[in-house]
């Protein structure tokens, strides 16, 4: 292959990589314009590890040298893994007297009032290490009690001398004024300067003592782990000569400096997903269909989101917990609060990794208990013997019986097919395509509860929506959800099975600011709040400026909180421009009576209260990737076609099936069924639905007009 940088991408190529519990994706965007995609084994133990090694293996491949690297973007999956295995700092909170139980109080909410088996996620920080300082600010900013510059002192040596790695500060009104937090933090880092400190108003200047409280503990919990991986990273990348830098994915799905990343990880929670629904936006836009569900499925999770008007809604809080993890507006208590900008995004524990058992009474489950990469699904024959959903679609035919990610990874056939017989389809009185085929509707049904949880839940209704596919496993049950959840049309994005990492090449530099003003709206003069927004535009142009955007490269849109007078929860609307007069306060108020209507099916005549303004800083980049033109920037791939045998439906049996490359779909449709085959994903086209290809290179799967089943002369039915 010739020297790519010779041909005009010198100098000019961006690299996007999604670190996955299986899989670490990469994506490389050439000056030209062009696009190739690696996958390699994710390394859990070092996840840099991973991320260096297939670089520097598609750039060999390439015959493209380091230097012409401009950038490298990522998600990452530490903070969120830092959480589910509670492996983060050993953490200290130090608070206002009379506040030490705040982490312990919460909402004072259960997720489910009447589930018994309800356990409450343990605290962060142990009890014994949540200390009270003497101090206190008013509501309106004064100051009630001096700090006690002494206490702050011994009551962080005590915690140093009891194994505290970082500390957490979160003082009572300090959102409106700072000065008590600003001065422990000096005090303490000047005492103990290898001491992580972590203060609220750094993390969250907003209301809300305990959502205050959780987001700066978790950020102080996270501190040390991100704070490792980026500095291993950045050395990792330096030894083979990178010296482009290294932006992280947030989790609002703008891009922020790995600097920032490693001062405030609780940005960063849901970084990897969030590059996927970005991309999705983005996509959504090109092809003038602005409403969608997204739904990404890995080798450890399912994720699903909405993307309206071709923009990802947004949250300002959710709660990181096991099982189902979603934004916090209905079901409270249940989880870690982070009250951070964030894409709506709700997560459940089925992926392909994830493990079938049977439960105490005698029922088939699946997840949330994962293979991950090391040792994976017993098909990749690394000493597991625990069937995945990989395993069972392995024997059901939908993935290749072979080898999988372009023959880079064998599959044995016969690993997973004795694995089924042994540990689920003879305890349950099964043949092995039974239980295979449980395990992969048992999967559906819970990666289904996600899609309800941003759709039903949220006051939408998912038939009216197209849905968006992709990740390594997301195309191959794609059809099969759409079908349960009464949906028409599913698009399988290009690079799908690397969808993330293509989204975050795709999204530009994005920083989430916020100001908490209680004011009643109509009291709010214009004066005023041109001054809030004005310190917020500041703050923003700074740190984009930092960042190397120039002034005529940012854009700046403001939100504000708003909610009726005597509520406690508020909803976020966008800020018409202009000048706050009566036409933009009506503006305001109807935006928030339709969103409010939207959200909980009715709304009132009370008046509306501001809680918080709130300012998107976006840093534009001129040559970010852009779907209009991904079809014609794919790496060429060749085509080839064979047949297998697949088990769709049980009155069926196996049916014979063609298998495809995706460069033989077209703008023709063709029915099913069919398997395409791509480097980076498989795609299931059952015999009830047909495909084609459209203009941006995205497949399109609808379902036939007659919802046909396979004739008898397909089906071939046979044992495993």
């Amino acid at each position: 292959m010739a020297n790519i940088a010779e041909q005009g991408a010198a100098g000019d190529v961006r690299i996007g990589v999604d670190i996955g519990g299986t899989f670490t994706d990469i994506v490389v965007q050439c000056g030209d314009g062009r696009l190739y995609l690696n996958k390699v084994s994710s390394t859990p133990e070092d996840p840099g590890k991973g991320v260096v090694t297939g670089v520097v293996e598609v750039l060999k491949r390439l015959d493209i040298p380091v230097s012409a690297v401009r950038e490298i973007v990522h998600g990452t999956t530490v903070g969120s893994n830092t959480l589910l295995q509670r492996v983060g700092a050993v953490t200290g909170l130090l608070t206002t007297k009379g506040f030490a139980d705040v982490l312990e109080i919460g909402r004072i909410r259960t997720p489910q009032m009447f589930d018994l088996t309800w356990e409450k996620p343990e605290a962060l920080v142990h009890r014994r290490h949540r200390l009270e300082i003497e101090e206190r600010i008013g509501s309106d900013g004064s100051v009630v009690r001096p700090l006690n510059r002494a206490q702050v002192e011994s009551t962080a040596a005590q915690l140093v001398e009891e194994g505290v790695e970082s500390i957490a500060l979160c003082f009572i009104n300090s959102y409106v004024n700072a000065a008590h937090e600003n001065e422990a933090k000096e005090i303490i880092t000047r005492a103990f300067p290898d001491l992580l400190v972590t203060a609220s108003c750094d993390v969250l200047p907003e209301i809300k003592e305990y959502e205050r409280t959780s987001t700066t503990v978790v950020n102080a919990y996270l501190l040390p782990a991100m704070r490792t991986y980026i500095a291993r990273l950045r050395t990792a990348l330096r030894e083979v000569g990178f010296s482009a830098p290294l932006l992280v994915v947030s989790s609002a799905g703008g891009m922020m400096g790995a600097d920032l990343a490693a001062q405030r990880p609780v940005f960063a929670v849901g970084s990897g997903p969030a590059g996927g629904v970005s991309g999705a936006a983005r996509l959504s836009e090109a092809m003038q269909t602005p409403d969608m569900v997204v739904f990404d499925m890995g080798g450890t999770t399912a994720k699903s989101a909405i993307v309206e008007n071709s923009s990802p809604m947004l949250t300002s809080e959710y709660e990181f917990r096991d099982g189902i993890s979603s934004p916090s507006r209905f079901i409270k208590g249940g989880g870690y609060m982070l009250k951070v900008p964030a894409i709506d995004i709700a997560e459940v524990g089925a992926g392909g990794g994830s493990i079938a058992w049977i439960d105490e009474g005698g029922l088939l489950r699946v997840g949330p208990k994962s293979a991950g990469a090391d040792p994976g699904p017993v098909c990749y024959g690394r000493g597991n013997d625990e069937p995945t959903v990989t395993d069972a679609n392995v024997v059901l035919g939908y993935l290749n019986p072979e080898n999988l990610a372009g023959g880079s990874l064998k599959i044995d056939r016969n690993l997973a097919v004795e694995a089924i017989r042994s540990k689920l389809a003879e305890p349950l009185g099964l043949t092995v395509e039974e239980a295979a085929l449980g395990i992969r509707e048992v999967a559906n049904v819970n990666m289904g509860r996600s899609i309800r949880s941003v759709t039903v839940e949220r006051g939408r209704d998912p038939r009216d929506m197209a849905l968006m596919a992709f990740g390594g496993s997301g195309p191959a049950h794609a059809a099969d959800l759409a079908r349960q959840l009464e949906m028409q049309r599913v698009v399988i994005p290009p690079l799908s099975g690397v969808f993330c990492s293509a989204g975050m090449l795709a999204s530009d530099i994005k920083h989430k600011l916020s100001r908490s003003f209680i004011t009643p709206l109509g009291a709010l003069t214009p004066e005023r709040f041109e001054v809030l927004k004005a310190e917020l535009a500041e703050e923003a142009a700074e740190l984009l400026g930092e960042e190397g955007y120039e002034e005529a490269a940012q854009k700046l849109s403001f939100e504000i909180d708003l909610r009726y007078m005597g509520q406690s929860s508020e909803l976020t609307v966008a800020l018409p421009e202009g000048k706050l007069d009566a036409v933009h306060r009506q503006a305001i108020y109807e935006a928030f009576q339709r969103d409010y209507q939207t959200t909980y099916g009715y709304n009132n005549e009370e008046p509306l209260e501001m809680v918080c303004l709130r300012l998107t800083a976006v840093g534009h980049l001129e040559n970010r990737l852009r779907f209009e033109h991904t079809k014609a920037q794919l790496e060429k791939t060749e085509t080839s076609q064979s047949r297998r045998a697949v088990y769709f439906e049980r009155e069926q049996g196996y049916v014979d099936t063609a298998v495809v490359s995706r460069a033989m779909i077209d703008s023709v449709p063709r029915s099913g069924p069919m398997i395409v085959e791509t480097y980076d994903t498989t795609i299931i086209i059952p015999p009830w639905a047909q495909v084609h290809e459209d203009s941006f290179g995205s497949l399109i799967i609808e379902r036939s007009s007659d919802n046909k089943k396979p004739s008898d002369e397909q089906s071939v039915g046979r044992e495993a």
